[in-house]
């Protein structure tokens, strides 16, 4: 009589683990995602600190956010942001006339601020080709993973934009960031978002050149800002800039802003 409910009792405390150890991955995800538990340096704000048209009424976001999109969901894509950060991009778009991006990847982000930019509106994407990978400046100290992840970004030779209606909107421009000359396109942009290599030598090489680059009021947003064990030289490298730069964290995402003063970056 005893063993039945022995078992009885052992099957119940199995299901009973089962799903306290679901529970507990799911807490887990959420934490990673929501950011909570890092060690973030960053002041991290609401979207609405970096531009007053995120701002939220009774129903949620306004139609002023509305714009063309492509979602992801969970589906991996080399690169790629989250939606929550993609249709932020994307709504900047909307009130942008001069874009530049230092990493084109599959080249989304500047296909949809070509998509949702107002009439007459440019995008300059940078990136490293197949062809010129052994351009890549590697420095002492630079994540590996970094640099790895860098080099697998680079092998696109057709982009999201590609044959599309607005791809004469696009500039795409080759070779590796260390060795582009930001002088002519001195304060230039309303927007740029630094998304090309990861490793600590680029981060701050790619931000010195955005600074040039940025106009008078513009935005300058860096990626993947996750904390000291995803993305270890963008956090180092960010956290490093913060005394000399004023730095946000928008909640929610892996995106850090900065915007430039009116007069100068």
């Amino acid at each position: 009589m005893l063993a039945p409910i022995l078992l009885a009792a052992v099957a119940v405390l199995s299901v009973l683990s089962v799903a306290l150890g679901v529970n507990v991955l799911r807490l887990q995800r959420a934490k990673r995602q929501g950011g909570l538990g890092k060690p973030w340096i960053l002041p991290r704000v609401g979207v609405e600190a970096l531009d007053p048209v995120f701002r939220m009424d009774e129903l949620g976001p306004t139609r002023a956010t509305e714009v063309r999109y492509i979602g992801r969901g969970v589906l991996p894509v080399l690169g790629g942001t989250s939606d929550y950060e993609t249709w932020i991009l994307s709504v900047l778009a909307t009130r942008a006339t001069a874009m530049f991006e230092f990493g084109t990847c599959t080249g989304k982000t500047a296909y949809l601020w070509a998509r949702n930019l107002p009439p007459g509106g440019r995008v300059v994407t940078l990136t490293l080709s197949p062809e010129s990978i052994r351009e890549y400046a590697n420095a002492s100290g630079d994540d590996r993973a970094a640099v790895a992840h860098a080099l697998e970004e680079s092998r696109f030779t057709r982009y999201l934009y590609t044959g599309t209606d607005v791809a004469d909107r696009i500039t795409q421009l080759y070779g590796d960031s260390k060795a582009f000359d930001p002088a002519p396109y001195a304060a230039q942009f309303d927007v740029i978002f630094i998304d090309g290599s990861h490793a600590y030598s680029y981060v701050h090489s790619d931000t010195e050149k955005a600074l040039r680059m940025i106009r008078p009021g513009g935005v300058i947003l860096w990626h993947d800002y996750t904390g000291p064990d995803a993305s270890p030289d963008v956090y180092r490298a960010l956290n490093e800039l913060a005394p000399r730069l004023d730095l946000r964290h928008i909640k929610g995402t892996t995106l850090v802003f900065h915007r430039a003063a009116a007069g100068h970056a």
